[in-house]
């Protein structure tokens, strides 16, 4: 048992480090013990493995490393200029020159002519001559010397490590020392061999000495392989253990029959017909709230797909069966636009809604308070006010949660207690996740996808014009004005100053009226200094139509659903992320005639920027904009995940590693299904380590 546990020594007993350099490394990367070591990669390596002759040397030749006799050495220049020149040959008659402008006084004491090197660099041309500049240089003793069988790796660091002597190469020296000493039942599998073997994956101990030391190419992404499926394939499982474990440990009310409510429904007072995406995905909540488990499910669906009659069929599913619902939205604007969309689907059915937010008066609240006991109010809308402690409910049988990403775990819990077992979960949002995302960072929860629009949408017609083009957008939007239709002009939040961000404000707002004069045109504006009761006023005027244009930051982001209007002007495009430009686009289109998002941007933009455009300009799809945000951002960025921790890979990338991670997941499912204790003496390896992680990693509080 001794051997695995060497690893866990402190890093300052490894020959060559001491307590100085332990207490830097410690800080500075985080390396305390020799694991930590091991796990700290190289992000490119040299090959030192080849000698070339002299002779061979061509234009195309870019790192070299030779071995001959130095023939001169010569000090040319002064003060600025002053270099120190040599020449190196060799026995295929070839001729290098070598070129330092520093450390001249090492090379004067330890090289001299007629000593043999071994020179590497990077080879530049002079005048036609092949020349070194600043080559590394060593003596070499001994007649029958060969060069290194292996890759050289560089390391990552720090000034502050450089300036105690610890480079990239001073890490190789560390590193090489650890790889002498460690003993190959050290580093233990991790993966089932079955597994290891089913997909010729190299041995953990061969992948962690070839990650560093590999003796070719072919040897490294063999072992990259090995190493980036490994971190896949963990996260996966534990994503697997916890959604399993959950499910089979939660009771959930059973949704038995498809009664009067859903069907009268469906057969008399729906709008249009259900797109094939609604219909699967209804099909998917029919089958897990039939179960006897808790269903906890994720409905991705693009701006406008139709989210909100697939909740409002789910909540009459509860209905036949006894159950109440609730449907909690992030904003009062937005839990009121649900509650008369609702409203006005459910006119001609006999069942109670009612919307309970903050600002509810006494008598109301006091009302749908005894109707929620009683069971005599079936479904009701609201903000955080529901989860408060007086909100009690008689028979709570399913919870829709609206952009899942504002609501805290604690506050999804609180809703569970409001059930003897706990109700069904549908989390509904319009951000879409890129598929890998969703599989990394909300892996425990069932999800569902809707890409299709509902008849009669035209999607959305997205242009970019830059600065010098602003006065024919301003007519453009003035006939859209004319025809009846309403605009949005949105400004972006500048994050270092709120002052910055309502100054910019202001002025466009300034430059609108000058544009728009009244009391021809009338403009709202909205931003994050107003109080709540003004946001409110000037959002619901724009709603009814009193103002044809709303002058906004990015608040108006979420759920604003005004069919009327038809033109968004974003202001200075180019300071937006991707996902926020195509939320904010989402705010028209909402009705059936055809709407325009206009990108301004000043004239001068970074190819970055250039590209969000192009993407925006070329599709409306936001699977698509999704995966592309997050080859351009990250995964870190992506809303809600930088707190999840959960793709935090040091060497996968869930951009560039789709396939593996396909790959992964249908492993870590079979595995976890067929054994969910991890006791079968086959994934003995796996539990010991997913025991020995527990204490290093958060995973265990991920919901």
């Amino acid at each position: 048992m001794q051997t695995t546990n060497i690893l866990q020594t402190p890093i300052e007993y490894l020959k060559g480090v001491g307590p100085l350099r332990a207490d830097l490394l410690k800080k500075e990367l985080s390396i305390f013990v020799y694991e930590d070591l091991l796990n700290h990669f190289p992000y490119r390596h040299i090959d030192k493995t080849v000698i070339t002759p002299l002779a061979s040397i061509t234009f195309n030749t870019e790192y070299i490393q030779v071995m001959g006799k130095i023939i001169a050495l010569d000090i040319l220049g002064e003060k600025r200029a002053k270099r120190m020149v040599g020449q190196l040959t060799d026995q295929s008659g070839g001729m290098l020159e070598l070129t330092w402008f520093q450390g001249i006084s090492w090379i004067q004491k330890n090289i001299h002519i007629g000593a043999t090197c071994l020179v590497f660099g990077k080879l530049t041309f002079f005048n036609g001559k092949p020349q070194l500049v600043h080559p590394e240089i060593e003596l070499v003793q001994s007649q029958n010397f060969t060069a290194k069988n292996y890759l050289e790796p560089v390391y990552p660091t720090t000034e502050k490590l450089k300036a105690r002597g610890l480079s990239g190469r001073q890490i190789a020296h560390l590193t090489r020392q650890l790889f002498t000493i460690l003993p190959e039942g050290c580093i233990q599998e991790n993966i089932p061999t079955e597994i290891v073997g089913r997909l010729k994956l190299m041995s953990r101990f061969e992948a962690y000495r070839s990650i560093h030391f590999p003796c070719n190419l072919t040897i490294f992404e063999a072992a990259l392989r090995r190493l980036k499926f490994e971190e896949l394939f963990i996260a996966q499982v534990r994503l697997h253990l916890i959604k399993l474990r959950r499910q089979r440990a939660s009771r959930g009310v059973v949704f038995e029959k498809v009664g009067d409510h859903f069907n009268t429904f469906y057969n008399q007072c729906l709008p249009f017909q259900l797109t094939n995406a609604q219909k699967r995905v209804l099909k998917e909540i029919r089958t897990d709230t039939a179960k006897g488990h808790q269903m906890n499910r994720l409905l991705q669906g693009d701006v406008g797909s139709g989210k909100t009659i697939v909740a409002l069929l789910t909540m009459l599913l509860a209905a036949d069966n006894g159950f109440q619902s609730c449907m909690m939205a992030p904003t009062e604007i937005l839990a009121q636009q649900h509650f008369e969309g609702l409203s006005n689907l459910l006119k001609n059915m006999p069942v109670e809604l009612a919307l309970l937010t903050g600002s509810t008066k006494t008598a109301e609240r006091k009302r749908i308070l005894k109707g929620l006991m009683e069971d005599s109010i079936h479904f009701i809308v609201g903000t955080h006010a529901i989860i408060e402690d007086v909100v009690q409910f008689k028979n709570l049988g399913l919870v829709i949660i609206d952009e899942q990403h504002r609501f805290g775990v604690e506050q999804r819990a609180k809703l569970w207690n409001k059930a003897i077992i706990p109700p069904h979960v549908l989390v509904m949002t319009a951000t879409p996740i890129p598929r890998t995302l969703a599989m990394t960072a909300y892996g425990d929860l069932d999800y569902s996808v809707m890409d299709e629009l509902p008849p009669g949408r035209q999607p959305v017609k997205t242009v970019h014009r830059n600065e010098m083009a602003r006065a024919s957008v301003m007519d453009f939007v003035k006939t859209e004005i004319e025809k009846g239709r309403q605009a949005y002009f949105i400004y972006p939040l500048i994050e270092e100053s709120e002052k910055l961000s309502y100054e910019d404000l202001m002025q466009g707002y300034e430059q609108l009226k000058s544009f728009f004069p009244e009391p021809k045109f009338s403009i709202s504006m909205l931003h994050g200094k107003q109080p709540a009761d003004q946001k409110e006023w000037n959002m619901q005027r724009f709603v009814k139509g009193e103002t044809q244009i709303m002058v906004s930051t990015t608040v108006i982001e979420v759920g604003v659903n005004v069919p009327n209007a038809s033109v968004m002007v974003i202001e200075s495009s180019e300071k937006f992320g991707l996902s926020q430009l195509h939320q904010l686009r989402g705010r028209v289109g909402r009705g059936s005639e055809q709407s325009f998002c206009i990108l301004l941007t000043g004239s001068k933009i970074s190819a970055e920027a250039k590209e969000r455009i192009r993407v925006m300009c070329a599709t409306n799809n936001g699977f698509v904009i999704a995966e592309k945000d997050l080859e351009l951002r990250g995964p870190g960025e992506i809303e809600g995940t930088r707190q999840s921790g959960a793709v935090n890979f040091k060497l996968a990338s869930i951009v560039n590693d789709k396939q593996m991670l396909e790959v992964a997941r249908l492993e870590a499912e079979q595995l976890v299904v067929n054994d969910i204790e991890l006791q079968l003496p086959e994934n003995n390896s796996l539990r010991l380590f997913l025991q020995s992680a527990k204490g290093k990693t958060g995973w265990s509080k991920i919901s």
